[in-house]
């Protein structure tokens, strides 16, 4: 059975300042759940309507389906629901492929480009302070587990990126086409904030200002999503590794 003041702590953990104050987060569903129970993050407590946790059997705290929807952070719950402590985040990192994100506040955005990350070996990803926080329950979700390899840092993007000896690329309407610019092994890719792209005061540190052509031949569209654009632009980073 939940207690009361378990429930109240689960379903607190839907906001940032709880998240921080207690230092947990949520994970659902049992794939998900299953990537962090692998990975070397501690578990806070496991909660399940059915023992499907054979190697945490014992950790399992088994309860019925009205139960965990109670809690569920998710319209419908997922048979399991977890939680698990926020890691101490890095301070060094010495990777020379990076992605750098300004002001993106959809947590299905930053999900979805989290998995991009781990998928293009991307292993460190700098956030400005104002993006979205990646242990918001939506953004765990879309991560489908991805966020226990991927390093996700919140700094002070400008004064972060200055300390970097990169190749700093910047994504804009306006840019070299991706496709005929020479892209090096290593870089940093600035991706914007979904409705006003990258700020002036990152644009200033960019060295180089790359877009995504359109092919289509009606109206323009205004721009694509920034989780489509990370996706091709990693893409295309990546295919030149492949190609040297």
């Amino acid at each position: 059975m939940v207690s009361k003041s378990q429930s109240k702590l689960i379903r607190s953990l839907n906001q940032k300042k709880f998240r921080l104050k207690h230092g947990l987060f949520v994970v659902e569903g049992v794939k998900s759940i299953n990537e962090f129970l692998n990975s070397s993050l501690e578990l806070y407590s496991l909660l399940s309507t059915e023992n499907v946790f054979l190697s945490h059997s014992k950790e399992t705290q088994l309860i019925s389906l009205k139960e965990l929807q109670a809690i569920s952070h998710l319209s419908t719950a997922q048979v399991a629901l977890a939680v698990f402590k926020i890691p101490v985040p890095k301070t060094d990192f010495k990777q020379n492929r990076l992605l750098a994100l300004d002001g993106v506040r959809d947590p299905g955005n930053l999900g979805t480009i989290i998995r991009l990350c781990d998928w293009f070996n991307i292993q460190s990803l700098i956030c400005s302070k104002d993006t979205v926080d990646c242990y918001n329950p939506k953004v765990v979700q879309a991560t489908m587990g991805s966020l226990t390899r991927v390093e996700v840092i919140y700094t002070d993007l400008h004064k972060h990126l200055n300390t970097l000896d990169l190749p700093i690329f910047g994504t804009f309407m306006n840019g070299e086409s991706v496709y005929s610019k020479p892209l090096p092994e290593d870089f940093v890719i600035v991706m914007g904030n979904e409705a006003n792209g990258v700020t002036k005061e990152i644009e200033e540190l960019c060295n180089h200002r790359i877009a995504i052509p359109q092919f289509g031949s009606g109206a323009p569209t205004e721009s694509l999503n920034v989780a489509t654009a990370t996706a091709i632009t990693l893409s295309e980073f990546s295919r030149r590794l492949i190609e040297r």
